[in-house]
């Protein structure tokens, strides 16, 4: 294995774990030596995903949280150190965009659950595990974001808008807890995960075709390469920044 992408002896929290890219970024970490703490809103599929990942010789907790809940993220934390003793990788990857079919129809509960989601959670771990990586040895904060971030879009506004605070608090929190800790920003483009399943495939088809330079969305294991870098010594002089990995999106 290339030393740059070796994490044996470490240890990664990946939110939104138990499936699509959660899933394939807490795998690859795992096939490459790092310990796994797998957390999502249904502990049962995270523990599916801890027993993939202790098939590879690594140990996993599997833990059920609702990281837009406040209150909860101090018990995940708190059960990933407990277990392990560290965490030198956290990445921020939980996210929801619901479909609503006009702005008006967007009530406070539903935008109240996209800031929660989205910005609320990982604001707070950021907060938890970043400053004990600060006063530890040290380590990388990744968080998901997306290309609505950037470029605002018909039927995402809540969620482009959360996202785009998103970036704001990852260069934030490089300055913050730097230079222990590294935090950037992968912006995220059309993935083809389980949210995928609420799109009009058809039109994202056709609009992939003169949108898109790759021209069709992303499978979920097409994530992990700009995970492995963030999170490694590879990109030990990257933070502060993002970095789209959006098939080339116009």
């Amino acid at each position: 294995m290339d030393d740059l992408l070796d994490f044996s002896g470490q240890v990664a929290l990946v939110t939104g774990g138990s499936r699509g890219m959660g899933r394939e970024m807490a795998l690859a970490l795992a096939q490459r030596g790092a310990d796994v703490v797998i957390t999502s809103r249904k502990a049962d599929a995270c523990q599916v995903v801890a027993q993939e990942i202790e098939a590879l010789g690594r140990s996993a907790l599997a833990y059920g949280c609702h990281v837009g809940h406040w209150d909860e993220l101090q018990g995940l934390v708190d059960a990933a150190y407990e277990k392990f003793g560290r965490i030198d990788v956290l990445i921020n990857n939980a996210g929801m965009s619901p479909v609503y079919p006009k702005l008006s129809d967007v009530s406070e509960e539903l935008f109240d659950k996209v800031v929660g989601v989205n910005l609320k959670g990982p604001f707070r771990l950021m907060a938890l595990v970043g400053e004990r990586m600060a006063t530890g040895e040290g380590g990388s904060i990744i968080n998901i974001s997306s290309t609505a971030s950037v470029n605002p879009s018909p039927h995402s506004e809540p969620y482009g808008a959360v996202k785009s605070g998103l970036n704001a608090l990852t260069r934030s929190f490089a300055f913050a807890y730097g230079p222990k800790v590294r935090v950037n920003c992968i912006i995220a483009g059309p993935f083809l995960t389980d949210i995928s399943k609420a799109w009009n495939m058809p039109a994202f088809e056709k609009n992939a075709k003169t949108n898109l330079a790759l021209r069709r969305g992303g499978e979920p294991n097409e994530i992990v390469g700009a995970a492995l870098y963030l999170a490694s010594r590879s990109s030990k002089f990257t933070t502060a920044t993002t970095i789209r990995v959006d098939g080339g999106t116009a």
